[in-house]
């Protein structure tokens, strides 16, 4: 088996910013757009960074963070990088037997985190990615954050991490809230991720707006917006700024 010498990830959320992608990948190639099609961007699960950085509104539920979900159908723009795996980080390059690096992990604690196919909307791609992603049995295929269950969350960190992480705030589940529980974007993420797929160009901005949903999967954040008009004159507390600025 060739273990290849990088591995595509895509980004959806606070990845759609290069900035935010470089807190984990300093080292990071090609950063562009592509789309993902199948899936669909939802506003349904609180995370916990957003309690332990006190940019939760856990009384009006405005502490939702972003996930994909399979949905025959549905597609969105995305960013589309490369991250070295020289030392095998990611599954020894096993992209059939995937698993992510330690920081990847880390940083995307609650998901499920899978390989998917995608599209190329760039045409600006490089000659240093490896040559195994253009080969038959890996054309196209990137690393993607996914709904998971809070079953597999204890299963991978233990009970001390979600009573630290969820319990402790009052959450008692990351991944079983309904359609209709009333679950609202954190405001400041919100931000952040508009700001950037604003700075990826209009297609990834009017993807964000349009193919991204509250966790009704009716309500997209184009409609959101034009009912909340304020979240996006709201800055975020002064030691967050430069993180979430987009």
């Amino acid at each position: 088996m060739i273990i290849p010498k990088s591995v595509t990830i895509l980004g959806f959320g606070s990845l759609l910013s290069e900035k935010s992608a470089k807190t984990t990948f300093p080292n990071l190639q090609n950063f562009r757009l592509g789309k993902v099609h199948n899936y669909k961007r939802v506003f349904g699960h609180p995370a916990s960074i957003f309690f332990q950085r006190s940019i939760a509104n856990i009384e009006t539920k405005e502490m939702s963070s972003l996930s994909t979900e399979y949905c025959d159908g549905s597609s969105f723009v995305c960013s589309v990088f490369e991250v070295s795996n020289e030392n095998g980080e990611f599954s020894n390059g096993n992209l059939a037997d995937f698993s992510p690096s330690m920081a990847f992990r880390e940083r995307e604690e609650e998901f499920e985190i899978i390989m998917v196919p995608y599209e190329e909307l760039s045409s600006n791609v490089v000659s240093d990615v490896d040559s195994d992603h253009s080969s038959p049995s890996n054309l196209l295929k990137g690393i993607l954050c996914t709904r998971s269950t809070d079953e597999k969350y204890i299963e991978l960190w233990g009970d001390k991490r979600f009573e630290e992480n969820y319990l402790k705030y009052k959450i008692d589940t990351i991944w079983n809230w309904g359609v209709d529980s009333g679950l609202k974007p954190c405001g400041p993420y919100l931000r952040h991720c508009v700001l950037a797929a604003k700075n990826m160009g209009d297609e990834c901005y009017q993807s964000f707006l349009n193919d991204t949903f509250l966790v009704d999967r009716k309500t997209t954040i184009r409609e959101y917006l034009e009912n909340n008009p304020v979240l996006m004159d709201t800055l975020p507390p002064t030691d967050l700024r430069e993180r979430y600025g987009g």
